[in-house]
């Protein structure tokens, strides 16, 4: 034991000693380190959710044990683990576990080590499973923190440029490109800095996830029929969908299994799935959703069509923005369709408030295009009594005032 917590040792200094990117969280790290509430830190994997931990704890007295060590797990034994730890790691103030969830019974551990007062970090890459079990034991001793790929913010950081400061896009043909590339490939961290090697990663990067996150821990015996629900979405992203339209398409037999495996797939953060809004929760349920994908990449790695849809991509790319500011599916994050049928794509609410909604739209110069999609969101603003209106695009700014309302069309660079 002591020899593999060694080595992680020397795999935890060479780490700390390489050169990152600092990602932007609403937290303060001191006051979180300071706290003795567990630190969670979740999201997809090859996210930076290690490395974020990581620079979190560099320059201080911090054990390290990584859980993707398959030589750590087959001789694991609590006490020796412990006393291990504290003989590599004298006097060491804070404790590092790095997807933990790999660990059988990791939450009965880690709560012991909570109530003798360690000073924990986790991180880990299942929304459910990690969710599920810190709420059974541990409710009200952890604050998470959801680590995902870059924003379009970090992206133009990482190629020394400042969103921010970018004003009239027709004159700075170099960020247009910029931000296209971002919309196309997407944020993973290991690509971002590798363009040429994006698809073939991010397609082994999919087929992982559905292999060891998926299919080994819930023991699939048909995955070829999760891969091809998998696949079918991720083409299909940012259209609605209800479980038994899935079965039908895929020719599954089973609907309660298409929701079994949808279910599987929103697990390791792979895919969203946002609910129409209503009052009524019954009414809610029944409503198609649609399906979003955590990273733009994803579809050009894995999607079926190779046709290009700026619009879907525009779409997908607000989505995870929406997400990334603390918005979720469900209780503050929907779509709404009006009596007429007309389409916001859309709606966040803070509590019974409807706060804002929100149409994507990758170009407005066509009168048809622009049109349609006024009329569609103040109709929709109409019956859910809102006045805070946006139109993101690619590439436009303006105020349109029509009926009472005025709709702010704002470019993805200002969203």
């Amino acid at each position: 034991m002591r020899t593999i917590i060694n080595n992680q040792k020397k795999e935890r200094d060479i780490l700390l000693s390489r050169p990152y990117l600092t990602r932007h969280t609403q937290y303060d790290v001191d006051e979180l380190l300071a706290s003795k509430q567990i630190k969670l830190i979740t999201g997809p994997r090859r996210t930076g959710k290690s490395t974020e931990a990581l620079l979190m704890l560099k320059g201080r007295n911090f054990a390290y044990l990584n859980f993707d060590d398959g030589k750590l797990l087959s001789a694991w034994d609590d006490d020796l683990v412990w006393e291990t730890l504290r003989a590599v790691y004298p006097d060491f103030e804070y404790l590092l576990l790095d997807e933990v969830q790999n660990l059988d019974g990791w939450d009965l551990w880690v709560s012991k080590l909570y109530r003798m007062g360690i000073n924990m970090v986790i991180t880990g890459s299942n929304a459910k499973l990690l969710s599920s079990e810190m709420a059974t034991l541990l409710t009200g001793r952890y604050i998470q923190i959801e680590m995902l790929p870059f924003s379009l913010s970090e992206f133009f950081i990482w190629n020394h440029r400042n969103l921010s400061e970018v004003s009239e896009m027709k004159d700075s043909v170099s960020d247009l490109s910029l931000i296209a590339d971002y919309l196309h490939h997407g944020g993973y961290p290991e690509t971002v800095a590798a363009r040429s090697l994006t698809q073939n990663y991010l397609s082994t990067l999919f087929d992982s996830i559905i292999w060891k996150d998926i299919a080994k821990r819930h023991k699939v015996r048909n995955v070829e029929d999760l891969n091809s629900l998998a696949m079918y979405l991720v083409s299909n992203f940012c259209n609605p969908f209800s479980a038994n339209e899935l079965a039908e398409a895929l020719g599954f037999s089973s609907v309660a299994t298409t929701k079994k495996f949808m279910g599987f797939l929103r697990e390791p953060y792979l895919l969203y799935y946002l609910p129409r809004y209503n009052n009524k929760l019954k009414m809610m349920k029944k409503a198609p959703q649609k399906v979003y994908v955590v990273d733009n990449g994803f579809v050009e790695a894995k999607a079926f069509s190779v046709s290009e849809n700026l619009g879907r991509l525009l779409e997908n790319q607000v989505f995870i923005e929406l997400v990334r500011r603390g918005y979720h599916a469900e209780t503050s994050l929907f779509y709404y369709r009006s009596r007429n049928d007309k389409e916001t794509d859309f709606v966040t609410r803070q509590g019974a408030h409807v706060e804002s909604l929100i149409q994507v739209c990758y170009d407005l110069s066509s009168e048809r295009t622009l049109k349609r999609e006024i009329d569609s969101i103040i109709e929709c603003a109409g019956e859910l009594k809102c006045s805070n209106l946006i139109i993101v695009t690619m590439n436009e700014e303006r105020v349109i005032e029509k009926n009472g309302y005025k709709v702010k069309v704002l470019p993805i660079y200002k969203f």
